[in-house]
């Protein structure tokens, strides 16, 4: 099969001929149909978030489930399915008290290691030397997941469009639902609208808010941000953003903030203009050892939530995404700007670090 392979820190991805893995027990070969284009990757691909090397990226699928291993009776062969990228291992201490979302066998095995959870990869060269999966390794033709991880998909719904229901929309569902709690009249501030911004605009809308302002330096993604549901757009490159929030709030802030960009910088404008009483959420992966200055006092004193989000619980969320987009409630093809091929992944790539992609590139991994 072919696969984009990152060889190396700041290089550009390599298309190569590997050979199609098996699934063990309890996992899941899926035929992939397609894989999205996440800023998350980057951040491994130049270095800003350790992870061994040579790999295989990519981490929200779609796609045919090929083959299953033993003890697997949730998906079989033909199912037309979508793949989360927290992979839960369903069984440590984190998954077990419901917070798939910190799954530590997740975070100790794939994103420390690039494994599956008995220690080993499922990708190889055809030497066989081995190739790290980040998440499942999605940026190819077949990947193997853990059964815990892939969900069935109704026919109704678009197998291209759906690959970014797994980091996507479930990274912006994590953060609007089970972390911001957005509730029914409350306002909300998002802070960069890519991909995972634009799905947060969105479910913030679909929630109830009753303000829904997009902050951004592009005006074509703020214009996309009105398309998902945003009442009010601020280019923060010629307007001050926190004077902005202050007139359309009445100077009071906004009930939830969302930082989906991963700088302090901006994680800083999310504190400060959250009102009292507040939640500003941080959504963006920052680089390595960024750290954040705030003034304590200020958060003491308005009683200032500062909260983290990092997806969201696989088992539970994803169907619940799954019947809002078969009841037309969620619009996946408006975010999505780009459709390519696989040989042209390294390209879209190169093209999401200078700030290109409207929304989500999404890659066309089966043809």
């Amino acid at each position: 099969m072919k696969a984009a392979v990152c060889v190396e820190t700041g290089s550009q991805l390599v298309i190569e001929d590997i050979p199609i893995p098996s699934p063990r027990a309890g996992e899941v070969l899926v035929h992939n149909h397609a894989c999205g284009v996440c800023h998350t990757d980057l951040h491994v691909m130049k270095g800003e978030v350790g992870f061994p090397l040579p790999g295989v990226l990519g981490h929200e699928i779609s796609g045919i489930v090929a083959e299953v291993g033993a003890g697997v009776t949730n998906v079989g062969p033909g199912d037309r399915v979508v793949g989360s990228f927290i992979m839960p291992c369903g069984t440590c201490e984190n998954c077990a008290r419901g917070m798939e979302d910190l799954c530590s066998t997740f975070f100790a095995y794939n994103r420390l290691r690039g494994t599956l959870y008995d220690g080993e990869t499922r990708l190889h060269r055809p030497s066989g030397e081995p190739l790290s999966m980040y998440s499942m390794g999605g940026m190819a033709e077949y990947s193997v997941t853990p059964a815990t991880s892939v969900f069935r998909l109704p026919d109704e719904l678009n197998l291209t469009d759906t690959a970014i229901l797994g980091c996507s929309l479930f990274t912006a569902y994590g953060a609007v639902r089970n972390v911001g709690e957005v509730r029914t009249g409350e306002s909300v501030a998002v802070i960069a609208v890519g991909g995972v911004g634009q799905n947060i605009v969105q479910l913030s809308a679909a929630s109830g808010a009753e303000a829904v302002v997009a902050i951004d330096v592009n005006d074509d993604k703020l214009a996309l941000a009105r398309r998902m549901g945003a009442t009010h757009t601020i280019n923060s490159s010629h307007t001050d953003a926190a004077e902005a929030i202050a007139e359309i709030t009445g100077g009071r802030g906004v009930d939830v903030a969302f930082e989906a960009l991963g700088s302090a910088r901006t994680t800083t404008l999310a504190v400060d203009i959250t009102r009292e009483g507040g939640r500003a959420v941080v959504v963006g992966i920052p680089p390595a050892g960024t750290t954040l200055d705030v003034d304590l006092a200020r958060i003491v004193r308005r009683k200032i939530q500062i909260k983290g989000s990092y997806g969201a619980r696989a088992r539970r969320d994803i169907p619940d995404l799954i019947r809002m987009l078969a009841a037309g409630k969620l619009d996946l093809s408006g975010v999505i700007s780009r459709r390519v091929g696989l040989d042209e992944a390294p390209a879209t790539y190169e093209a999401l670090d200078r700030g290109e992609i409207l929304g989500r590139a999404v890659v066309l991994t089966g043809g």
